[in-house]
C-alpha cells in the first residue's frame, strides 16, 4: 500500500471516529491537499549568533584576455596623454582608469561580462 493509500484510509478513520464519516473522494482530496501542502512547505530557521564574515580578502580571478587588453588600453592612455598635456591614474589594476583631461576628469571601467547562459 502506497503513502497516498494510506492517508485516505487514516483520513477516513479519523472522521468517522469523530462522528463525521466522509467518502472516500473527500478522504481522497483532504489528502491530496495535504500532501501538496507537506511538499511546498518550507522551514526558515534563524540562528541565535549572527554569521561570521570571512577574515581573507576575496581573491578576483582576472583573464589574461582582461589583463592584455588593459595594458593595450594603459599603453594607449600613456602616450595619449604626453602628447595632450593630460594626466592618466590606474585606480583599481586590471579595471579602473582616470584621465584628467582638458580641465575634465574622466573614469574608464573595464568590465568583462560573463558569457549568457544557454
Amino acid at each position: 500500500m502506497d503513502k497516498f493509500e494510506k492517508l485516505v484510509l487514516e483520513i477516513m478513520k479519523e472522521a468517522e471516529a469523530d462522528g463525521e464519516p466522509v467518502t472516500r473522494e473527500e478522504a481522497e482530496e483532504m489528502a491530496t491537499m495535504e500532501l501538496g501542502a507537506k511538499e511546498n512547505f518550507k522551514q526558515y530557521v534563524t540562528s541565535e549568533k549572527p554569521k561570521k564574515k570571512s577574515d581573507k580578502p576575496k581573491t578576483v580571478k582576472v583573464s589574461d584576455t582582461k589583463k592584455a587588453l588593459f595594458n593595450a588600453i594603459c599603453e594607449f592612455l600613456t602616450e595619449f596623454c604626453e602628447e595632450n598635456d593630460a594626466n592618466m591614474c590606474i585606480l583599481t589594476e586590471n579595471k579602473l582608469f582616470e584621465v584628467d583631461f582638458g580641465g575634465d576628469t574622466f573614469k574608464i571601467d573595464l568590465v568583462q561580462r560573463r558569457k549568457p547562459k544557454k
